[in-house]
């Protein structure tokens, strides 16, 4: 724990309850921002860097701000894919020892953050998605709503819908979109073929 000047006692984010960390890091959408492609070339560049001298295989830019003219949340998801598992981990260490924050893991996947502070969001905010290779369905979802802008149109409109009901519930807002974004998914995988 940490005091600031007002002698008021603040949580470390590690120590914080999920229900803490929802009420301070709410769902909230903002129209298409032009400068989320300059805050995802920054991020990509520094990437690259800190993990230089592993088999990087891609860095992609993903999720609703990767996609034009429709709102998302003000955080720039990243999808980094690597050879195996234990690239991953190593992968993960470095970012971890250089200011990411571990976020989640699940099976053969890690999500780190970078912009989570104690008082809230910073101005820039990323997940970053840390993957072995062909692990990467987001890549397709993105296509596929780049190429048929009512889709995008569509599932603006669901988010927004999901916006307040689920403002302090990222788990359910991400169940409540799951159904739309499968569907979109199994389209473009059908479309492309292996295009990834």
């Amino acid at each position: 724990m940490t005091k600031d000047t007002n002698n008021s006692v603040h949580k470390k984010l590690s120590e914080m309850t999920l229900q803490e960390l929802w009420a301070l890091f709410p769902i909230f959408l903002v129209e298409h921002r032009e400068r989320w492609k300059q805050d995802y070339a920054e991020m990509e560049a520094r990437l690259a860097s800190l993990l230089d001298g592993l088999p990087i295989e891609r860095i992609s830019h993903i999720g609703s701000t990767s996609i034009n003219n429709i709102w998302a949340k003000n955080i720039v998801d990243i999808l980094v894919e690597m050879p195996s598992f234990d690239i991953v981990k190593e992968a993960s260490s470095i970012l971890q020892k250089n200011g990411f924050s571990h976020m989640s893991s699940e099976g053969e996947r890690i999500s780190l953050n970078f912009g989570y502070t104690e008082e809230g969001f910073a101005e820039q905010v990323y997940h970053i998605h840390l993957r072995c290779s062909g692990d990467n369905d987001e890549l397709y979802f993105r296509d596929y709503l780049r190429e048929h802008p009512e889709l995008a149109k569509e599932y603006e409109e669901l988010k927004l819908s999901l916006w307040k009901k689920y403002e302090h519930d990222r788990n359910a807002y991400t169940d409540a979109k799951t159904d739309f974004i499968r569907k979109c998914t199994t389209a473009a995988k059908r479309q492309y073929g292996a295009r990834y």
